[in-house]
């Protein structure tokens, strides 16, 4: 009966492993798209979003499943409430993704991006790949050492989301209504997509370290 069970939680392992890859596809991708108004990849993000919807409700199903018929303790408990959080968090990046997605549909053929502002957030984007794709390592591996870069990385988005209100907040900017909403939202949809990579970074210290920091409970 054991090994059932530790194989059940060597899944849900896997099963982040696998979620956290396609949020990473779907940033990347949506990025893309943002900064180069590809609406066919744009489509792309939109529509991939079901399949991370769908990861993520099969993960919670078994994961709920473990909890009521195996009633784990300690370590295991720890380990299935994490994956259910977790899993609720990299869902929510997919969203977010796709949020961004949206915008670049909405917009074509132009850019939705004006180009005084594309170097930012094509900042802003290679930062939440980078996120992306260290959470999918960190989930692997259990490598502290990459949660501390997240954490690094969503400093980063901090601040070219910070730089985004200075460039529409001076007297310079000349971008449109649209544009303004638009610049608005995509840079709150990235500084979001850096939160959620630390909460599950830090949850993932949690699993190793057992140590629950301020940000994780209140999350």
């Amino acid at each position: 009966m054991r090994d059932i069970f530790d194989a059940e939680l060597t899944q849900l392992g896997d099963d982040l492993v696998t979620l956290a890859s396609r949020v990473e596809r779907a940033i990347t991708d949506a990025g893309v798209a943002l900064l180069t108004a590809d609406l066919a990849l744009a489509e792309q993000v939109i529509a991939g979003d079901l399949e991370i919807d769908e990861l993520e409700r099969d993960l919670d199903e078994r994961c709920v499943l473990l909890l009521a018929q195996q009633a784990p303790v300690a370590t295991d408990l720890r380990i299935v409430v994490s994956a259910l959080r977790m899993s609720a968090t990299l869902e929510r990046m997919g969203d977010l993704a796709r949020h961004i997605a949206q915008v670049a549909r909405g917009r074509y053929p132009r850019h939705a991006i004006p180009h005084g502002l594309s170097g930012t957030f094509a900042e802003m984007h290679d930062a939440a790949v980078r996120v992306a794709r260290r959470l999918s390592t960190l989930l692997e591996n259990r490598d502290l050492a990459i949660a501390e870069a997240i954490e690094q990385d969503d400093d980063l988005l901090d601040e070219l989301h910070e730089d985004t209100f200075t460039a529409l907040l001076n007297g310079s900017w000349a971008g449109t209504p649209q544009e303004t909403v638009d610049v608005t939202l995509v840079g709150r949809y990235y500084e979001r997509f850096g939160d959620h990579g630390v909460s599950v970074a830090r949850r993932v210290v949690y699993l190793v370290t057992g140590t629950v920091g301020e940000e994780i409970s209140a999350s």
